[in-house]
């Protein structure tokens, strides 16, 4: 990932925006693959450098993950598309205008730890039912303890302790502040969820 250096993040705002979100895309490469395999998935992370979720035992990242234990977890949103009238510098030529896109993203490169352990498996789910459904009725995961039991085997754990970090925030950082009110005039006047999430960050990084 290409990250000019103002489109940079630093890390008390990349981990503010990666604390707000819990879905992302689980990439493992294995060794010598013609292409990797992706896995979409929810998942927990500490804020500082452990990530868990649980996947099913049948899912096709066990085996890249065996051939080699790293991975790339990656999030990606408030995205929103930029024409190319809005984009254009004032003063440009509109017909010439260059569209872009405006969004949030960030890559944790991991190591990877498979979890098999019942007692650990169930560890990994209560703390995903206490983030998922704070307040829930459900019990805590019993792995000694039918049907939880029973359920156990078709599930892995996975624990990821993060190695490094891309962020990036492409929100106009190389523009002049006022072609970015600019800008953000529009994404408020179009409206769209996205929009108004790309408008709060393009005005927040200037």
């Amino acid at each position: 990932m290409l990250v000019h250096p103002w489109d940079s993040a630093e890390d008390d705002e990349w981990r503010a925006w990666l604390a707000e979100r819990d879905f992302g895309q689980l990439i493992a490469g294995g060794r010598d693959r013609d292409l990797p395999v992706v896995v979409p998935t929810h998942f927990v992370f500490d804020g500082e450098r452990t990530v868990w979720l649980h996947l099913a035992r049948p899912n096709p990242v066990w085996e890249p993950l065996e051939e080699r234990p790293r991975a790339l977890l990656t999030v990606i949103d408030d995205y929103t598309y930029i024409p190319s009238d809005w984009n254009t510098a004032p003063g440009g030529a509109v017909e010439r205008g260059v569209p872009t896109s405006y969004y949030a993203t960030v890559q944790l490169a991991c190591d990877v730890r498979v979890v098999d352990d019942p007692a650990e498996k169930a560890a990994i789910l209560d703390r995903q039912l206490a983030h998922f459904e704070p307040g829930s009725a459900r019990l805590p995961v019993a792995a000694e303890e039918d049907p939880d039991r029973r359920l156990m085997p078709g599930i892995r754990g996975l624990q990821l302790t993060v190695t490094g970090v891309r962020a990036k925030f492409k929100y106009g950082g190389n523009k002049d502040a006022a072609h970015v009110r600019e800008i953000a005039d529009r994404l408020e006047e179009r409206g769209t969820r996205a929009d108004i999430a790309a408008r709060q960050h393009a005005l927040r990084r200037r």
